[in-house]
């Protein structure tokens, strides 16, 4: 039995423990039972009659000359049966992005939108939709790549399902053989795991950016202050009674690889966008005002705590161990985790599970941290739009 001052931190103990294996874990093991008990939504009949909308594929891009003219052949290249239109927005570009673009030889009309200051992605995506043609927008970046039934995909899926605002495509990154990485590659295959399993029950708390669509009508501008605007446009969707879905078959290839050097900075950004939202729309975490806010806060926010949650752990089986033979072991067990993690990072073992996929959650655990110290920086400076 423990002293009576000592149930404080075997408090904090199971407390931040039940909140780490539920995060990173429990959620989507609750989910995929769920869909087992409860039979989720079923497909719609697919739709074969009819004209297919027009679509419009939006890209923003800001000094991107070097790959502007192979991006904008891929998206011509893509098989759709309907009428399309390309839309770039050259968010204060200055390099020839504009010309090359305009000399790029296509098989479907290309309309340029040329912002002379850099405002950001959030306010160039308001630009694009209130100029698009197309009764669907189709969002993608610069970087990625698009498979050649990727348009067809979202599109048949949006047909197929009338109360659906919005369809996110799956993005294939490139593996990368550094240690962290595979870790990283893991967590990222559970996220569009949990995707798929959300969708089948009602809606994806957000899209993918590289790559998802969305009825035009369904798109209301945001701040141009927001940071991940892939999961803010179509949560103000949601919130008015739509559903968000998953289309594994529309995929976008990056060849970008999940080195630690690349990921650093995106997740920041993502996880200091998560912040932003939280504190922007905390009626979102209403269940009257949202339908899906156990989803929301599930799979995005409480994760954000991952990083407490480990230093509680910590902290309080330090404090315990004297006393416990049990936390004696849960710290052993916990300084072993860590130094697997940073063994993890050697190349030498990058190769193995036991020790990428440890090193890989703590390097997100650190970015997280990090994440929310940037976004205290973007509160105190009163801009965080820069992209």
């Amino acid at each position: 039995m423990f002293e009576t001052a000592l149930w404080i931190p075997v408090l904090v103990f199971w407390v931040a423990f039940a909140l780490l294996i539920f995060a990173f874990a429990g959620y989507p093991v609750f989910l995929r039972l769920l869909n087992l008990v409860l039979p989720p939504r079923p497909k719609n009949a697919p739709m074969e009659e009819g004209p297919l909308p027009v679509v419009t594929l939006v890209i923003v891009v800001h000094n991107e000359e070097a790959r502007i003219a192979d991006r904008l052949r891929n998206l011509a290249a893509c098989d759709y049966g309907g009428k399309r239109e390309i839309l770039l927005v050259c968010d204060g570009c200055t390099d020839t992005t504009a010309s090359v673009a305009r000399e790029t030889a296509l098989g479907c009309p290309l309309r340029l939108l040329e912002q002379a200051d850099r405002k950001g992605k959030a306010a160039a995506l308001n630009l694009a939709a209130s100029n698009a043609r197309g009764e669907i927008l189709v969002f993608g970046d610069a970087r990625q790549r698009f498979d050649r039934n990727a348009v067809a995909a979202l599109v048949q899926r949006l047909r197929d399902t009338p109360e659906a605002a919005a369809v996110s495509g799956s993005l294939e990154i490139e593996p990368s053989e550094e240690g962290p990485a595979a870790g990283i590659d893991l967590y990222w295959r559970l996220e569009k795991w949990i995707r798929h399993e959300e969708s089948r029950r009602d809606s994806v708390i957000g899209c993918t950016g590289a790559i998802y669509a969305m009825r035009r009508e369904d798109f209301h501008p945001i701040p141009e202050d927001t940071l991940i605007d892939d999961v803010v446009v179509p949560m103000q969707a949601l919130v008015r009674g739509r559903r968000i879905l998953f289309e594994p078959g529309a995929v976008a290839y990056d060849p970008q690889t999940l080195e630690t050097r690349h990921e650093k900075r995106r997740k920041v950004r993502t996880l200091a966008g998560n912040y932003q939202m939280l504190f922007r729309y905390p009626g979102w975490l209403l269940p009257w005002k949202n339908r899906c806010w156990w989803q929301l806060i599930s799979h995005k926010y409480l994760r954000l705590g991952g990083p407490l949650y480990l230093a509680a752990c910590l902290g309080s089986s330090l404090v315990l161990a004297p006393a416990s033979f049990f936390f004696k072991l849960a710290l052993a067990a916990q300084a072993l985790a860590y130094l697997a993690a940073i063994v993890g990072m050697s190349p030498l073992l990058r190769r193995s599970r036991a020790f990428s996929v440890p090193s890989g959650f703590l390097f997100l655990q650190v970015q997280s941290a990090k994440a929310f110290l940037h976004y205290l920086q973007l509160c105190r400076r009163g801009s965080s739009g820069s992209w």
